[in-house]
């Protein structure tokens, strides 16, 4: 069986689903890579301990946003659900709680929309059990024999997220602070300075600008994690540039 890669991407607001440049980049991304066995979600929406997954049958999705036109909530993504991965995650990591009634969030369902449109792929969603970049990492780690088993694993955030400085030109240039923490977090990443990363509140530039609060940056270290053991460090950027000022940055490990 392929192993599969790890993914890192910047799932946007429902209304990114309308930037057709935005989808595009993500259905040649999911086209580039091997077809997934199962999806294991890890979205900066859902934030709960002890470690939780979600539901192992299809449910409606979580429309966990407010006041955006009716259109944004009848989307619908009716993946089946992936009961024999949430088997082997609990065999990984003793003590997961089961949360049959939780559906996906729009930080799993709005980019999987367009990366399988078909919803043919199992997915299941995991909640981030805490904040701490250090035991996410570890987390991440305990994940890696999943990939293996042809687990697709998405840590799913937003590599700069300040909704309250968002530039409502969509063609204005980013913000300097944006750009800033972007610049640096792409040579973090590709470059393997994971202890940097562990510590950006105090490394990255502008880095309580970009992260007033951390959810969005958070999945990552689930994904460096699940790729610490390689010893190829394949690790690239696939998406860049800016959303109303928001680095839109993602990242495939190989």
């Amino acid at each position: 069986m392929t192993r599969m890669p790890v993914l890192y991407l910047s799932h946007g607001a429902p209304p990114l689903a309308d930037d057709t440049l935005w989808t595009d980049q993500l259905a040649r991304w999911s086209a580039d890579l091997p077809k997934p066995e199962a999806i294991l979600m890890v979205s900066a929406h859902w934030e709960e301990a002890p470690l939780s997954i979600g539901a192992t049958r299809q449910l409606p999705l979580v429309y966990d946003f407010w006041g955006f036109p009716e259109r944004y909530y009848k989307v619908r993504y009716d993946a089946p659900g992936a009961p024999e991965l949430a088997a082997d995650l609990r065999k990984i990591i003793p003590g997961v709680h089961q949360d049959e009634e939780r559906g996906l969030d729009h930080g799993a369902y709005v980019p999987l929309v367009e990366m399988y449109p078909d919803a043919d792929v199992p997915v299941l969603q995991m909640s981030m059990p805490t904040l701490e970049p250090e035991r996410l990492f570890e987390v991440g780690r305990s994940l890696a024999p999943l990939r293996d088993q042809g687990v697709l694993i998405i840590g799913s955030g937003f590599t700069t997220h300040n909704l309250r400085e968002l530039r409502p030109e969509p063609d204005a240039a980013p913000p300097a602070w944006s750009a800033e923490f972007d610049e640096w977090a792409d040579l973090a990443v590709t470059g393997g300075d994971i202890d940097a990363l562990l510590d950006f509140r105090d490394k990255a530039p502008a880095a309580r600008i970009a992260h007033p609060r951390t959810e969005h940056f958070e999945p990552l270290f689930v994904a460096l994690g699940a790729d610490a053991d390689q010893s190829s460090q394949d690790r690239r950027s696939v998406i860049d540039g800016y959303w109303l000022g928001l680095a839109k940055r993602s990242f495939q490990f190989n």
